[in-house]
Order: structure tokens, then sequence, then C-alpha cells
């Protein structure tokens, strides 16, 4: 219950609307039981012109009525029946659709603000989480299990409602007219009942698997999409397609059991419920016979005993979806209950600029027990280039990671101007920070849109200028679309090295005092390499760089390169200092050297 009561918290900002569904609903359950009600005077009196009888003590109100009803002539009574049921019919229909329609715009919005709870906090957490999902997986939370609480709480809580209130008011009608009968209803409901409780218990296991698998789909789809040219370069798609085959066929298992359990909910339902109507049938029956009960009324109770298997069918497929969600529910607040692991200080101050110095003060870190980074020391003056070197795997892109708080030091301090980073706001800290990574990330839109990313009101001539800087201002303007040219997704329709200096012009655009530069001309030729090697140096120039390159020859300029090993500084000074050391500096060098 509490996990349910947790799903519905979704439906909180909405409790008006629900609250007038439901008493739609309620109308409309009433009206189910007066048109069943109609089968009295229709049988009794209409059509066999008898008296009606009903055993039950009843009370003076009701029991006028009957005898009013007694008392009128067949013809006339079918005048006024004729009417009742048009209008029960036209009230009915009018209730049906005002809950139908408040119920389902009630599932639509819930399921644009879980998906905008998702998106939103997916966008606070940290990039460690992201490094420890797959992002297939995070697109089926956000897609398919948030589809599966729109069903738990569109059509789910309209038939745990409506259905609840069908059952109320037909097992209510069956008792009050032969409450000697009482026993044979109770028994096939309580029976009923724990089906659907033992059914919804193993369903909600096999969901939570079911949801799983699919995002393992998801996962698959992504990676294959975004690797096709991988895939393909390596002729692999046959190998592709056995996977996802494999993946897919496990989903069908898993749902198929599902299923199974699932509809034989329906026909164990209509069993149980035949047995109790036989049993019914044959005792009120013979009290029909005997004249101690009319057939008017002893049709109502069987038709009032026979109209509970319907709304307890529902239930049952209710009970089994809500199961699914509350799986799926679990999933979703697995996200929404995440806290960044790189939290932002409520007392976080804003900086506007850097002043003097960055200093990595006995840094460590780790990823969980594998330890990347050990007592590391450094200090980088305003105005300096810092070049960071090393085996692969050693951990440059991770040092520098922490500087734009992409993740905390496991031990130690990383400041600016004196100032621990944790104390200044992630925005503002990020503001100081450009970042061109050997890793290009590009997106599905204009070149435009992607130069200006993160200042969006950006001016043409100021997108422009970065571009020429950054030598991509002329293949951008050879394109159709010039500057609106659509790029593909991660940039597909360029070449690496166009998506590189688009990327660069990026960086160039936003301007700040601090440059990250990781591989920043990997994806170059040598010709292209040169001229935006020229560009960046240009760029570097009154700004604080740290860079990592494997080309070492492109970092010979730096003020001071640092070389690590094992995940601590071994070497570190100017390029000659370096060379003359001897050390792993130097093996490295003359390893490109000779290549």
């Amino acid at each position: 219950m509490r996990d349910y009561l947790r799903l519905l918290q979704f439906v909180k900002p909405y409790l008006g609307k629900f609250v007038t569904a439901g008493v739609c609903m309620g109308f409309s359950a009433i009206f189910d039981g007066f048109q069943l009600a109609m089968i009295v005077p229709v049988a009794d009196k209409i059509l066999s012109n008898k008296q009606i009888i009903i055993p039950a003590k009843l009370p003076g109100f009701l029991a006028g009525f009957i005898d009013k009803i007694n008392g009128m002539q067949p013809a006339a009574l079918l005048n006024y029946v004729a009417v009742i049921v048009l209008l029960m019919f036209l009230f009915k229909g009018f209730f049906n659709f005002w809950q139908s329609y408040l119920m389902s715009d009630i599932g639509q919005l819930v399921v644009r603000d879980i998906r905008a709870k998702l998106y939103s906090k997916l966008q606070s957490l940290s990039l460690e989480y992201f490094t420890q999902k797959r992002g297939g997986e995070l697109i089926s939370r956000i897609t398919n299990d948030v589809k599966l609480v729109e069903n738990a709480v569109s059509y789910g809580s309209t038939d745990l409602i409506y259905q609840t209130l069908q059952v109320v008011v037909f097992f209510g009608i069956s008792v009050f007219i032969l409450p000697k009968f009482l026993a044979l209803v109770i028994l096939p409901l309580g029976l009923i009942s724990y089906l659907m409780f033992m059914i919804g218990k193993k369903l909600r296991k096999l969901s939570k698997s079911s949801q799983e698998k699919m995002a393992d789909i998801n996962s698959l789809l992504y990676e294959s999409i975004i690797g096709t040219r991988i895939v393909k370069a390596f002729n692999m798609e046959g190998y592709e397609i056995n996977k996802f085959n494999s993946a897919n066929n496990n989903y069908y298992k898993i749902s198929m059991k599902s299923v199974k359990r699932l509809l034989v909910l329906s026909p164990a339902t209509e069993f149980i419920g035949c047995i109790a109507g036989v049993i019914i049938f044959f005792f009120g029956g013979r009290e029909v016979i005997a004249g101690t009960l009319s057939f008017g009324v002893f049709g109502l109770f069987l038709g009032s005993l026979l109209s509970l298997i319907r709304p307890f069918k529902k239930l049952s497929q209710v009970h089994s979806l809500n199961q699914q969600a509350m799986a799926a529910s679990e999933r979703i607040h697995e996200v929404l209950d995440t806290y960044p692991t790189v939290p932002e200080k409520k007392t976080a101050a804003v900086i506007t600029d850097f002043k003097s110095s960055i200093l990595f003060d006995n840094v460590s870190f780790s990823y969980g027990t594998n330890e990347i980074l050990k007592d590391i020391n450094l200090e980088v003056k305003k105005g300096q280039i810092l070049a960071v070197v090393g085996p692969s795997g050693v951990g440059k892109s991770t040092l520098l990671d922490l500087l734009p708080r992409f993740y905390d030091p496991k031990k130690g301090r990383v400041l600016i101007d004196g100032l621990d980073i944790k104390e200044i706001t992630l925005q503002s800290l990020r503001q100081q920070i450009g970042i061109v990574t050997q890793e290009t990330i590009l997106f599905n839109d204009t070149i435009k849109a992607n130069i200006a990313y993160g200042k969006l009101e950006t001016s043409q001539h100021d997108i422009e200028q970065a571009a020429l800087k950054a030598h991509a201002h002329d293949f951008i303007k050879k394109l159709p679309q010039g500057y609106d040219t659509i790029i593909g997704d991660r940039g597909m329709k360029l070449s690496g090295g166009e998506r590189q200096r688009i990327a660069i012009a990026r960086a160039l655009l936003k301007n700040p005092p601090i440059l990250i530069l990781d591989e920043a001309t990997s994806q170059l030729d040598t010709e292209s390499e040169r001229i935006v090697q020229d560009a960046l140096e240009t760029l570097m120039q009154g700004r604080t760089v740290l860079v990592i390159a494997h080309r070492l020859s492109t970092i010979r300029n730096a003020h001071r390169i640092i070389v690590l090993e094992k995940g601590r500084i071994a070497e570190q000074g100017a390029h000659s200092d370096l060379l003359d050391i001897g050390g792993l500096y130097k093996k490295l060098y003359e390893l490109q050297e000779l290549q």
C-alpha cells in the first residue's frame, strides 16, 4: 500500500480533477444499479402483471413505493419506465464521458510531469552517475516505465474506483434483497480476492524483470545506432543482430509469463462466479416456485450477483496493472531519489572572474576501489600553459575533470584564487572554463546552434568570428544552408576534422579565462592541425590553459609539463628540461619521433 500511495503522489497536483472524476464515477455506478433494478417492474408488473414480492423487511418509504408500483396499470407503468430508462442512459453517458476524459487528462499530465522530473533530475546528477548507467536504460525509464505509470493512473485508477463502486452497488442490492444468501455471495468474492493477491504479487516481480529486459533492448539499440560506423567497419552486423534477438527473446519470455498469469484470472473469476450463480439459482428458483419471491426481484438479485463478475474481472486486471506500475515506480524513484555525488552548497559563492591561480592541494581520486590519482600537488598561475602527459589510462583526463567539478577528489582540495571550488556555485565555476575534448559532442541541430551552445543569444557576427578563428567558416559557407545546416546526430554529416573545428569554435565563442584542451586537435589532419594549432596558440595568449596531448610536439611551448605515472606526478618542467632529465617524458617523445 505504501508503494501505491507513493505512486499516487504524482496525482496530488490534480486532486481537484481526480475528485470530480470520482464523483462522476459514483453517479455512473448508481445509474448502473438503477438500470438493473428496472428488471423488477418490467418482469413482475409490465410483462406478467403480478405483484412485486420482496421477502426482506423494507424501509417505510421503499415499501410504500413498491405498493404504489403494484397498484399501477402495466400500460401506465410502461410509459414511466420507458422515459426513466432513456434518462438514465443519457445521464450515465454524460457522467461516463467526463470521468473518462478527466482521468485520461490526469494520466497525460502525470506522464508529462514524471518525464519532466526525470529529465530535470538526470540533468542535475553528477557525471559519475552516467558512468555507472547505460544510456539506453535511462531512456527506458523515461519512456517505457513512465508509460506503465500512465496506464495505472489513467486506466487503473479509473477502474479501481469505478469498478469498486459497482461492486458496492451490486453487492448492496443482492444483500438488501436476499440477506440470507449473504454467505453465498461473500465466499466467491473472498476466493477471487485471494487469487488476485497471489497472482498480482508474482506479476510485480515479473514486471520488474520485464522492464529490465526492455532496458537491455533500449541499450542495445542506442549503442548499435550510435556505433553503426564501427559495426559496419568490423562486419559485425550479424553479431549485433544475434545479440539483439537474444535480448528480444528474453523480453518475450518474461512478457508471456506475465500474460499467462493475467489471462488465468479471467476464466478463474468467471468459473467461481458461475458456481455461486448456479447454487443461488437453485435455491432462489425454489422460492420463486413457492411464491415467496417474485420472479422480477429474483432476476434483480441474480443479475446483481452476475454483474459482480465483470467488475471483479476488471479489478483483477487493475491489480495486475498496478503491480506493474509499482515495479516501474520503483525504477523511476530510484532515479528521483538519487543525489548528486557533486552537490552544490546552499552557501556557495558566485565568482565573476579568475584572478591569480589554480591549486591542486594533495589531491587523490579513485573510481570505487580503483585509485587513479595519488597525492597530486600542483599550482597553475594565471596566464600559464600547463601540459599533462603520460601513458594511456594514467588519469590525465580525470585530473582535469576535477577542475570543473565533474568529479570531486576523494582526498584533498582544488582551489581557484585560494577558494575551494566546493564553495563556488557550479554555474559560475564552469562559466570560467572552456572545454574542447577528444570526443567531440555535437547535437542534431544547426551549426549556428552548436557553436552558440551555452550563449544562445549570441549574434550571427560573433558566431562567424568564432568560426573564422577555428578555421571552420570556409567549409560552413559551402554547405547547402550554411550556418543553418542541420548536422545530424552527434554531427554525423560532418567529417571528424570539421566536427572538431565546430567544437573549437564553440569554446572560442565562450571566451573563458581558463581553457581545458583534451586532445583538442586529435581529429584533424596534418594541415588542419597546423592551422587550428596556430589559432589555439593565439587564443592562449593571456589565458590559463590546461592541455592534454599525446602528440608531444604540440606542447613544446607550454610553460610547464607534468608527466603522470601510476597516478602520481613523476616529472615536471619545461620541454627542454624534461628531455635533459632523460626520464619517461624523453622516452615518450623519442617513441613519437620514430613514428
